[in-house]
């Protein structure tokens, strides 16, 4: 006869002739798992959260970008002033890096698009 420990999910013949089901042609019981498989579940959270959580825009120091270049690029990714952007491309040259825009992570990645796009060197950092 055959039984189910549904704690263990182990099926098991308690039977002890060769003939009875679950015994091996020698007469020893045989005990075998079943494992049984669920698809992954997604995760609690939705993608509009993540996408809301507060991030910045890293901007990295490089050697190839003249400071036109960054300072326009800065305008038109973060939508600041020309003076602001003078500022910010001014501390990335000279700290070597510098937060050049805060906000949601949506939009921070479309910043840190826009800025790739000429190849600067970015990086979001979540919150």
């Amino acid at each position: 006869m055959w039984s189910l420990n549904s704690s263990r999910k182990i099926y098991a013949s308690h039977g002890i002739s060769a003939s009875e089901p679950g015994c091996n042609s020698e007469g020893f019981l045989v005990i075998f798992y079943v494992m049984t498989t669920q698809p992954l579940q997604k995760p609690e959270q939705d993608d509009e959260v993540l996408t809301q959580d507060p991030a910045k825009v890293i901007l990295f120091n490089d050697d190839i970008h003249t400071f036109d270049e960054v300072i326009t690029q800065l305008v038109k990714a973060t939508r600041c002033s020309a003076a602001q952007a003078e500022a910010l491309a001014m501390e990335v040259h000279t700290k070597g890096r510098a937060v050049v825009f805060a906000g949601e992570l949506a939009r921070c990645m479309e910043v840190s698009g826009i800025l790739e796009e000429i190849k600067l060197m970015t990086q979001i950092e979540v919150s």
